[in-house]
């Protein structure tokens, strides 16, 4: 029987992606070698855990992320590693789980490499050695971000285009530097030339619309760089790509870089830097719009921004949806949802789609309460549970029962009271009992976890159903809890589409 579970963690991070040491196939090799050589490999049952393009700076991994929930949950015996920097590069991290977190629940830690062993160092871990060795880790990882920062600064300043796609109206030259693309930057420069006249975005969207002139989402798959689904568009420019164009200053070929920066050390979170802190490269590529258009441009813009105007808040923000082209519905006035995306012509499928607030809420919420299971058989599904959990307490002491007369008896023929032909003969029926007596425990065990697992989902069930029929009326919290979108189609169709379908008599999207 294996009972010793030995988990072998490996990492490969983009920057190891070149290096065959660190590879995975190499990895595994690695720590399966050292698990054989372990005396409790023949009564071991080994699981492998991989974190593949993931950095060491942090523990938010999913495979590391799962095996310390084992470990906590008593699962893991043993964590095999290649060495300390493929379970983490954040030394204050990393130690504390090698230090406290490991020995709390009696999990031995192993790292090849660096020759360590928790089961060598009872009441420490290592000493200095192994303290250097984190520092090391997490300075290596800070050293080489900085140099790769450092080399795509000195690249972008030579003019050679660092992203993967160009902005619209421009494209690569074949030594990897960005010029104009003369089938497109046309394009460009109307949309600055039309805002410098005072057009809207929202005007400019509907020229560019009636001029038949692709977005830049179609026309880069018309390049074949299908990067985006661009089944929605219909061929509609939307406000936004207008305005990110106006204010892109790529466009008077300056290139800026570093508007973001990350909320603290090893995080994934990021926040807008004040613009004094950009860092702009002015003449890194040839320029399309002339500065001077550029700034009149965006000061004739900026007198349509919405920027300064307070976002409303309001029951069904951000769910709303047009059930023609997929796009999020506006709120007009504090009392109409309607398709912005459809006013660029009358011609469109949505266009005019519409729906009074007010209305919209009352029908959502008829609809839930129209659509809540009547009956969950919540008792039946309790009387299961208690019955179940008393059956499988009833096995796990015919359990300890077998196992306590197999240590009696052994203590028996240990003492001399029966001799070995006896001993054997009675281990054997014993063996015998204990392998059936764990089979049936084992299914009681699956059948208690389902009916557990059934009930707790009638209980949420049964939550929600009695917070809709408590309710008045549509509120947030039921909202956010049950609705992931609502779609609203001409002729005052509504489909709703579900977060939980566990409290609806159909598994189907409700639709008026």
């Amino acid at each position: 029987m294996r009972n010793y579970v030995i988990a072998l963690y490996i990492r490969l991070s983009v920057e190891d992606f070149k290096t065959e040491s660190l590879s995975i196939p190499n990895q595994k090799l690695i720590l399966r070698e050292k698990a054989m050589s372990l005396p409790e490999w023949d009564n071991s049952e080994i699981l492998e855990f991989i974190d593949n393009g993931h950095t060491g700076t942090n523990f938010e991994r999913p495979a590391v992320q799962e095996l310390l929930t084992m470990v906590q949950a008593g699962k893991i015996n043993c964590i095999i590693v290649k060495d300390l920097s493929r379970f983490g590069r954040n030394s204050i991290e990393t130690g504390y789980f090698i230090e406290r977190v490991f020995p709390l629940y009696h999990t031995r830690f192993i790292s090849v490499s660096d020759d360590f062993d928790t089961a060598n160092f009872k009441g420490d871990t290592g000493g200095i050695d192994i303290a250097f060795k984190y520092l090391i880790s997490e300075c290596y990882s800070r050293d080489m971000s900085m140099k790769t920062k450092s080399a795509k600064y000195a690249k972008m300043r030579r003019g050679e285009y660092q992203s993967v796609i160009c902005p619209y109206g421009y494209r690569k030259s074949a030594d990897g530097r960005m010029e104009p693309d003369e089938d497109v930057a046309p394009n460009v420069q109307m949309i600055f030339q039309w805002a410098s006249e005072g057009n809207t975005a929202a005007e400019i969207t509907r020229r560019l619309y009636a001029m038949n002139i692709p977005t830049p989402g179609e026309y880069r798959k018309l390049k074949g760089k299908d990067y985006y689904n661009v089944s929605r568009t219909n061929g509609v420019w939307s406000t936004s790509t207008v305005l990110r164009i106006l204010e892109d200053q790529r466009y008077i070929g300056t290139y800026v870089i570093g508007k973001r920066k990350v909320k603290e050390i090893g995080s994934r979170h990021t926040q807008l830097k004040d613009e004094s802190e950009w860092f702009k490269i002015p003449n890194h590529h040839p320029a399309i719009i002339s500065v001077d258009l550029f700034e009149k441009a965006n000061a004739s813009i900026k007198r349509f921004s919405l920027s300064n105007k307070k976002p409303r808040d309001y029951l069904l923000r951000g769910k709303v949806f047009c059930g023609c082209c997929d796009h999020a519905m506006s709120l007009r006035n504090g009392a109409w949802f309607y398709c912005r995306h459809s006013e660029v012509a009358e011609t469109l499928p949505c266009h005019g789609v519409r729906i009074k607030m007010a209305d919209l809420e009352q029908v959502v919420f008829e609809i839930i309460r129209a659509q809540m299971c009547p009956a969950l058989g919540i008792d039946s599904n309790k009387d299961k549970l208690d019955l179940q959990t008393v059956q499988q307490a009833e096995h796990e002491e015919k359990l300890r029962s077998i196992q306590d007369s197999k240590r009696h008896l052994y203590e028996q023929y240990a003492l001399g009271e029966i001799d070995l032909e006896t001993y054997r003969t009675r281990k054997a029926v014993y063996d015998t009992e204990l392998v059936q007596a764990k089979n049936v425990h084992a299914v009681i065990t699956a059948q208690t976890k389902q009916i557990k697992s059934d009930y707790e989902i009638k209980l949420k069930q049964q939550e929600i159903v009695q917070e809709v029929g408590n309710a008045n009326m549509l509120t947030k919290a039921l909202i956010d809890r049950l609705i992931n979108k609502v779609y609203v189609f001409p002729g005052d169709r509504i489909e709703i589409e579900y977060a939980t379908q566990d409290f609806l008599e159909t598994k189907e999207s409700e639709k008026v």
